[in-house]
Parts: C-alpha cells; structure tokens; sequence
C-alpha cells in the first residue's frame, strides 16, 4: 500500500488540458509545462523541473506551474526526502495551495505535504495536512488511509520513545557501574603497591645511620694516618 503514494503523486501531475482549468493563463507558461509533463512521466525530473521553473518564472501567479515543480522533487522513494529538500517543497506547495482555487487541486497539494511530513515521522503535522485534504475533497480514500495509518503511527511513537529512553538509561547504568568498577580496582592496585613497600624510615633511625657512618669514616681516616707514619719497605724482586 505504500507504492501507492509514489503512484498517487505521479498520476496527478497537473496538465494544462484539465477540465478544472478555469483562469486565464499565459500562453508560454502553458508551453512550459506541457513540456515539463512529458519530461516528468519520462522519468527526467531534473529536466522537469527546469521547465516547469522556467513556467512559474512566465507566469508567477500560476498555480499548477507552482504544483508540478514541487512534484517533480520528489525522490523515487517518498521515505528518503531530505528535511532541507522537504522544507523546499511545503513551501512552494502551499504558495500553489494559496493561489489555486479549485477545491480538488488544493487537495492534492495538501496530500503531498502530508506524504512529505509522514516519509520524516512528523506524524502531528503529516495528520494536519491529510485532514485539511479532506475538507477539500472528502471522497479521497488514498488521503484517508493515510490519514489513519499517521494516527497509528503517532500513538505507537511515545511507546518507542519510551523504550529509547528506558534503552539509553540502561546504558548510562551499565557505563556509570563499569566506571566506579575501575575506581575500585584503581584503588586496590594502589594499596597493594603501599603494601609492597618497603616501610619508611624514622628520623630516630635516619640519625643513628648517619652517626654510625661518621664513626666509620672517622676510624678510616685514622688507620690511614698511622699508615704514613710507619716507614716504607723496599721490596726486591729477584731474577731468576
């Protein structure tokens, strides 16, 4: 069921031989969009759009130029349009809502934002655009369904923003255990190192050290002093 909205959006590219066509209209915009038509349902929607730019650029106040150019940006595939890209389209799509007075094109403009706003979850706003499609054509069972699968949908998301969130708590628990984890670990490798040191010295024992060290040096200097007193001995080598 969802193919259909790419479909829905394809078949209603507005043509200038609409039976709705009641304005006067100028006559080079209506050359530009039978040309950007056969383009679009060539699958050419780059070179769609470029004419159907060069329509609203003849004649401003235009409102199917205005329709078929926002159209033609669709993606092949509704889900993937980018919020840049969408925001582009709602807005030239309500400039054609604005201008057009025909209650069933206004429809269609209104489904399309809604089918932008549904492909980014918007869900609030996908239902204020199908319900306001409605009200200008309450026959369209193609906008209905939408409009109900929108209303499912945005019941459903507080329940998975719910479980996000719980999923994100959880996750912040396990990070907040496995870090106080380390701290302890941190802390018992700390106090197995102190443990394993040796003790440090009093100042009692530090002095008797170095008195004894005095002591030493001082007998030492002492036997190296009665050594240069007592006479040298020569010593003979004999040969052999």
């Amino acid at each position: 069921m969802m193919n259909k909205f790419i479909l829905f959006i394809g078949v209603f590219i507005i043509s200038c031989t609409s039976a709705f066509a009641q304005e006067p209209e100028n006559i080079q915009a209506r050359k530009y969009i039978r040309r950007g038509n056969k383009q679009f349902h060539a699958g050419k929607r780059k070179d769609a759009q470029i004419i159907y730019m060069k329509a609203v650029d003849a004649d401003k106040n235009l409102a199917r130029a205005k329709y078929n150019l926002a159209t033609s940006m669709f993606p092949m595939e509704w889900k993937s349009t980018p919020k840049e890209l969408g925001d582009s389209m709602v807005a030239i799509f309500r400039k054609a809502i604005e201008a057009e007075q025909n209650p069933m094109r206004k429809s269609m403009g209104y489904h399309n934002i809604g089918v932008i706003y549904q492909g980014q979850k918007d869900f609030q706003k996908a239902i204020e655009f199908y319900k306001n499609a409605l009200r200008n054509n309450p026959n369209d069972d193609e906008t209905r369904y939408n409009l109900v699968l929108c209303q499912r949908q945005l019941k459903n998301q507080p329940q998975q923003n719910q479980d996000n969130g719980q999923n994100k708590d959880k996750e912040q628990q396990d990070k907040q255990k496995q870090e106080q984890q380390k701290q302890e670990q941190n802390k018992q490798n700390e106090q197995n190192k102190q443990q394993n040191q040796e003790p440090p010295m009093s100042k009692e024992n530090a002095e008797q050290l170095l008195k004894a060290a005095l002591q030493q040096e001082k007998k030492t200097q002492e036997r190296m002093k009665d050594a240069q007193k007592q006479p040298q001995r020569r010593r003979i080598e004999k040969n052999w």
